[in-house]
């Protein structure tokens, strides 16, 4: 029975194939037209912000350290806590088995479009996470929200934010959870020869214990963990570069002059080398795609510009910290043309730095990595399914698929079925979120400059109040 649902998931299986030409159609041939909006998007909320990501890049650390406001429920969540969360999801095997994947498919100058998509997307970020934050609704002793929910109460289009809760309870509480324990399985496998099914059924254990426990349980295990893999991959890394100083010169030359066609070595072709930076850059930021702002609309904060400038900066957190990190540890090491991928490429690679101990050290990185991305991914499926329906049933048993069935396939699985799997579905969700985010942007803008007026005006912790946009006033659930 196993080796048949082993060979029905198989890189050679029909589900696999079906999801490769879907994948081709949407990132294939229409390509162009999805790096166009990601792109267009991109450029213009960063104009429209007035170059937002940058010009408050000191408020968005500021703002990081911000706590709870005093007069809030004991059991509301954090500015940090959001971002920790959001964080998790999005350092997770992009970073590590998909910046591997995009340089050895694209070559070293897919690192370059993954910082251009990031640098960019930090504006789609801002107005995405605003406005969830705007249109955020009571639940219980927290808050709740997301694309979905301001598609229904600012655009007032239930077809759509039933649509995109679907595609997003699938994407990421059913497909994004695959691919991370995918992940997991393959290093451990590696690093320390344990079978993929123990790990399986080790990681569905785990999860479904922390789960079960709410947004609360996932914020605090968010909260402890995340920073502290984050900041002991990064000394790692800065160890690596330190090491090999002299080399970085050549690596970025290599980035850029590969970037654009010069000299290209693994990537071949530029609209290779774009596709796959593009690709997985979203993969692993998420910027536009409708994720983060799902955890943004737990967060207690007094304006919401607040949590839209601290997931802007998760992006940068993400793309230009962690993923340039595992980029210079494979691009220094020179192993990126041996036709390895994925995992296996970055445990060589740091392997190739510091000896042995490489490969447990990642094997560790990752599953931590890994495994937060499991946990932020169920709550975004989470607030998606409570969304559709408030029947208790249905949560529970999406629960048990999302942190059980879907962890332990997932670890069973082909590299090539689970990627393709969430490929297909993130084209999907990311053309959703953006239509509804460029149509609702104004808000966003306009909160933007509300919080800038007051600011100048030296109120040094600026406030919301509904009645500043009455044309809307009476969708705005939770700021009375």
């Amino acid at each position: 029975m196993l080796d048949d649902i082993t060979r029905f998931l198989s890189v050679d299986g029909w589900l696999n194939t079906t999801l490769k030409q879907i994948e081709e159609m949407l990132w294939g041939w229409n390509f162009h037209s999805m790096i166009f909006i990601l792109a267009g998007c991109g450029i213009y909320f960063t104009l429209r912000s007035r170059f937002v990501q940058f010009r408050m890049l000191p408020e968005m650390f500021r703002l990081l350290t911000e706590a709870v406001p005093k007069n809030d429920h004991k059991h509301h969540i954090s500015s940090f806590q959001a971002f920790a969360v959001s964080l998790a999801t999005r350092v997770g095997t992009g970073n590590l088995a998909g910046v591997a994947t995009a340089i050895a498919v694209g070559g070293p100058g897919s690192v370059f479009w993954m910082w251009i998509i990031a640098l960019i997307g930090a504006a789609t970020a801002f107005v995405e996470s605003t406005l969830a934050q705007l249109f955020k609704r009571r639940h219980g002793e927290s808050f709740i929200g997301g694309p979905a929910y301001y598609i229904l109460h600012g655009l007032h289009c239930r077809w759509m934010a039933v649509l995109f809760a679907v595609l997003l309870t699938l994407t990421f509480g059913l497909s994004y959870n695959s691919i991370q324990s995918n992940t997991i399985a393959g290093a451990m496998e590696r690093a320390f020869g344990v079978d993929h099914v123990v790990v399986g059924v080790v990681l569905t254990v785990v999860a479904l214990a922390i789960v079960f426990g709410g947004i609360h349980r996932i914020a605090r295990f968010s909260s402890v963990i995340v920073p502290l893999m984050a900041i002991g991959y990064f000394l790692l890394a800065l160890v690596i570069i330190v090491m090999n100083y002299d080399q970085v010169p050549a690596v970025m030359r290599l980035i850029i002059d590969d970037a654009f066609g010069v000299g290209s070595m693994a990537g071949g072709a530029i609209g290779v080398t774009m596709r796959e930076g593009i690709k997985r850059g979203l993969f692993s930021n998420e910027a536009g795609e409708g994720s983060a702002p799902n955890v943004a609309a737990t967060a207690s904060v007094t304006h919401p510009v607040k949590q839209g400038l601290i997931q802007s900066l998760g992006v940068f957190t993400d793309t230009i910290v962690v993923c340039t990190c595992t980029a210079f540890i494979i691009l220094l090491s020179g192993l990126y043309g041996t036709g390895d991928s994925g995992i296996v490429l970055t445990q060589n690679s740091l392997e190739s730095h510091i000896g042995p101990v490489g490969q447990y050290f990642l094997a560790a990185a990752i599953l931590f990595f890994a495994f937060s991305s499991i946990i932020g991914n169920y709550y975004y499926g989470e607030a998606n399914i409570l969304f559709l329906t408030r029947k208790r049933w249905v949560l529970q048993a999406f629960r048990v698929l999302s942190g059980g069935v879907m962890v332990m396939m997932g670890a069973m699985a082909s590299l090539d079925l689970v990627w393709s799997l969430g490929d297909v579905f993130m084209a999907l969700i990311t053309l959703c979120n953006l239509v509804a985010i460029v149509l609702l942007g104004k808000y966003a803008i306009a909160l933007l400059n509300d919080y800038r007026s007051q600011k100048r005006r030296g109120i040094k912790d600026p406030t919301f109040n509904k009645r500043s946009m009455p044309s809307i006033a009476g969708d705005l659930d939770a700021w009375d």
